[in-house]
This record gives C-alpha cells, sequence and structure tokens, in this order.
C-alpha cells in the first residue's frame, strides 16, 4: 500500500512538472521558487536585467538633451549680439564741446568686452559672461538710427543700444538755457524685439541691458553733477538748473522700444508648449487608424485589397486625416482670442499684434500646423512601423525632446552640437508661428521648405516601411503555425 501510495506521489510531480494534458485542465499554480521554474525564473531575470539596462542608457542618452542644452547658457552669452552704435556728436550738430555721453557708453561697453575693470584698468582673472556687445559705426547705417532699429528688426542682433544725435549738446543746452523741455529719456535708446524669444529676452538679454543702464545712468549722473556744479556759483546757471532739475538728476536715461511685444499671454501654447500636443496626437493618431486600414487586408467575407493600393490608402488617408487634426488644434488659438485679423506694421514702429497676412493669417497658422504634421506625423508613423511594441515609446520620448530642446531654447545659447536644430520640425514650426502672430521678421519661406523636405523623405519612406511592417505581420504568423504543428 505504501509502495502504492509513493508512486502516485511521484507520478503527481512527474506531472506538474511537464504539465497536464488538455484532458486534466491547466497546470497548477505553483510558488515562486518551485523548480519547475528555474529556467523561467532565469529568462524573466535576463529579460529585466537587460530591459532596465537599455531604459537606463536611454534615460541617460536622450534625457540628457533636454539637460544639456542649457548647460553652456552662460558661456555662450556673446552669441547673443547686441549693436552699440554712438550717434553722439555726429556732425553737422553743434555738440557745444566734446561729446560726453556716447564715449561713456562706449567705453563701459569695451571695458566688458575686453574684460577689463575700466576703474583700474585691470584684467579680471573671472570675468562674468557678457552679451554680445558690437560697437558698430554710424556709417554702418548710413547715419540713420531707424536703421539700426532695422536690423534688429531683421535679426542681425538681438536689442541695440543707441547713444541719439545731439545727447550730449541738449543736454548741456537745457542747463544753458533752461529748457524746461528737456527730457533725458530722449539721450539713448534700446531696441530689441520681445516676441523673438520671450524667454531668452526676458530671462536674458533685458536684465543685463537694465542692470548695464543703471551703471550708465549712475556713472555718468555723478560725473554730470560735478561738472555743472563747478559753474553753480553763477545765479544765471543756478536759476536754470532750477528750472530743469531733470537736466541735473538723472541727467539721462534709455527709452525702450520693444518693436514687437509678446502679447497676448495666451499666446504662449501657440509657439511653445502647445506643440508639444501637436507631437504626440501626430503619434497616437496612428493606433487610431491601422485597425481601420487592416480591414482591406484581412479577407473577412470579402477578397483582400492589392497592397500597393492598401499603401495608397493609408498615405492619403493619413494626411487627409492631419489636415483636419491641425484645423481643430488651430481653431483653438482662434478660440481663445489670440489675434489673427491685424494688419502688419512697418519694422521699426513699436506694434501690439501685428499680424505678418493680416486676415489671412489663420489660414497661414493652419498650414504651418497641417505641415508641421505630417513632418511629425509620418516620421512617427515610418518609424512605429518599423521598430514596433514596445519600442515606440521610447521613440516618441525621443522626438519630443529633441524637438523641444531645439524649439523652445534658443540654439544660439546651446552647445554648437545642437545646430541639427535648425533642421528640426519643431524649430521650423515655431519660428513660422512667431513670424505670423507677431508680425516678427519673416523666414517662413525657409520653414516651409524644411517642414517639405520631411514631408517628402517621409513619404518615400513610407513604402518600403509598410512593406517591412507587412513581411514582420507575415513572418510572424508562419512562426506561429509552425508552432501549432508541432
Amino acid at each position: 500500500m505504501a509502495s502504492s501510495n509513493e508512486e502516485r506521489s511521484s507520478s503527481d510531480d512527474t506531472h506538474l512538472e511537464k504539465g497536464n494534458d488538455d484532458h486534466q485542465g491547466p497546470p497548477k499554480p505553483v510558488g515562486f521558487f518551485h523548480p519547475a521554474l528555474n529556467n523561467v525564473r532565469k529568462q524573466v531575470f535576463l529579460l529585466w536585467a537587460k530591459t532596465t539596462l537599455i531604459l537606463m542608457v536611454f534615460i541617460l542618452a536622450v534625457l540628457s538633451l533636454y539637460w544639456a542644452g542649457l548647460f553652456h547658457v552662460y558661456e555662450n552669452y556673446n552669441a547673443l549680439g547686441v549693436y552699440v552704435v554712438d550717434f553722439d556728436g555726429l556732425a553737422p550738430y553743434d555738440t557745444g564741446g566734446p561729446p560726453l555721453l556716447g564715449p561713456m557708453v562706449t567705453k563701459q561697453i569695451d571695458a566688458q568686452i575686453t574684460l577689463v575693470e575700466p576703474s583700474n584698468h585691470i584684467k579680471l582673472t573671472d570675468p562674468p559672461p557678457h552679451l554680445g556687445y558690437e560697437l558698430r559705426p554710424p556709417s554702418m547705417f548710413n547715419n540713420d538710427p531707424m536703421q539700426v532699429r532695422q536690423a534688429v528688426y531683421n535679426q542681425d542682433a538681438w536689442a541695440a543700444i543707441i547713444i541719439n544725435s545731439n545727447a550730449t549738446a541738449l543736454l548741456r543746452a537745457a542747463v544753458a538755457t533752461g529748457n524746461t523741455s528737456y527730457d533725458p529719456l530722449g539721450a539713448a535708446q534700446v531696441v530689441y524685439v520681445q516676441a523673438r524669444d520671450e524667454t531668452t529676452t526676458n530671462d536674458h538679454i533685458m536684465p543685463t541691458l537694465d542692470a548695464l543702464q543703471t551703471t550708465i545712468t549712475s556713472m555718468f549722473g555723478k560725473m554730470w553733477t560735478q561738472m555743472v556744479l563747478q559753474n553753480a556759483s553763477d545765479p544765471n546757471v543756478l536759476a536754470n538748473i532750477q528750472k530743469v532739475p531733470q537736466a541735473l538728476s538723472p541727467a539721462i536715461g534709455f527709452s525702450i522700444f520693444n518693436l514687437r511685444p509678446f502679447t497676448p499671454a495666451v499666446a504662449t501654447p501657440a509657439v511653445t508648449i502647445g506643440l508639444i500636443y501637436l507631437i504626440i496626437i501626430s503619434f497616437f493618431s496612428y493606433s487610431f487608424y491601422v485597425p481601420f486600414h487592416m480591414k482591406f487586408v484581412s479577407p473577412e467575407g470579402h477578397p483582400p485589397l492589392v497592397y500597393w493600393q492598401e499603401v495608397a490608402w493609408r498615405w492619403v488617408a493619413t494626411i487627409t486625416a492631419y489636415l483636419f487634426l491641425s484645423l481643430a488644434y488651430s481653431l483653438l488659438s482662434l478660440a481663445f482670442q489670440i489675434p489673427f485679423s491685424n494688419p502688419a506694421a512697418p519694422a521699426t514702429e513699436v506694434a501690439n499684434n501685428a499680424n505678418e497676412y493680416g486676415r489671412a493669417s489663420f489660414v497661414v497658422f493652419w498650414m504651418v500646423n497641417y505641415v508641421g504634421m505630417i513632418a511629425l506625423g509620418m516620421a512617427s508613423e515610418n518609424v512605429t512601423m518599423v521598430i514596433g511594441q514596445p519600442w515606440t515609446a521610447l521613440w516618441l520620448i525621443f522626438w519630443v525632446i529633441s524637438n523641444v530642446s531645439t524649439a523652445f531654447y534658443e540654439i544660439a545659447l546651446e552647445p554648437k552640437f545642437y545646430y541639427w536644430g535648425y533642421a528640426w520640425p519643431l524649430h521650423n514650426i515655431v519660428e513660422a508661428s512667431r513670424t505670423i502672430i507677431f508680425n516678427t521678421h519673416s523666414r517662413i519661406g525657409l520653414n516651409f521648405g524644411v517642414l517639405f523636405a520631411w514631408c517628402g523623405i517621409n513619404s518615400i519612406l513610407f513604402v518600403p516601411c509598410c512593406y517591412f511592417l507587412r513581411w514582420q505581420m507575415q513572418r510572424q504568423k508562419k512562426k506561429e503555425a509552425e508552432s501549432k504543428e508541432e
């Protein structure tokens, strides 16, 4: 009897390891450390370790693109060009003496360029970063301050500091004659275009220029007050100073001309964060439409469609879907009252909410998003067909980060490694959108050219990617059939 029980127990163990047959039902669950799971545990551990290693490498390699974009910002400050143009004392004006303001400004800025402390002419051992100041003669702009503004609008420089014509002479005359209409802000001006890149302008350019203005105003005020007080014993001079106290303090100032302000605030998603969703929508649309397309090739009560025609249908259906999806995306900006019907403005004048194409601006904005969606989405669709699941998730992360790091960050402030970003889709979508919404300097022809190039290349690759997916699916079906036969 005992022998019979032992044989039955041995038979049960053997049966547990080999698995029950169809007549006895599915195998019974066993513990995690059961000997029958030895091979499975090893296989799972290896796959877990391999996947974790791949994800770690991916995180370090791809996410570092985002962190590294701001790694050398201060070292690259000099890539943010700022023109300094001194019109003070420019002939034929009579200055009544040597100009004071222009030389002081250029001397102060030249000290920053040459990394020398102006007070004692000692070279700094650890100089602070400075903007890319460029001292330009007035003759380069035909002695016309408006042409300096035009250069800033044309994005030849990020900003300009202009010392106005006869700035010192007008200050002297105000003190000498008691000219009550003297305005210190007429001495100099700072010109910039905020809508070119509000983050770079607000975070890096204007704080630096504001500090520079404060330093120059303070230094000039001290010097000028000493000069005026030397003649304060003259009753006429004292009477005139009392009439125009602004000619003594602050004496000079800077008028600020933001040629294209970044307004309204609701425009922020249209040129920054909102565009991330354009990438995501174009990526996930593939999974929504593929099941419909596959009905043509799955013989369920009907003959399958010729495959090359099915590929053609998929391409047409995809780019047509993008037309309507991009319209819905664009309508969000219109619904939340981003201006799209204002006329364009002269480049040298300050203009709020000027639009590049007047009432046609929304249509052009829609077309930018449409072509951009094709460029972004077709690339994702091609990659998805080639690499398959679950790797498409990693592709989406890479695609978002590589586009964002070169579209939302100013490439001029990034390491030169990022210069490939000028050819990336999102950078050109952002630049074109800023032109349309804010009437900034237009490179929209180049932007559309780059996006169309992406569309063309992706369309050419679409056909072999479809056939590669078909080959993969057929091979998988063959393996499944072979395993069933075994």
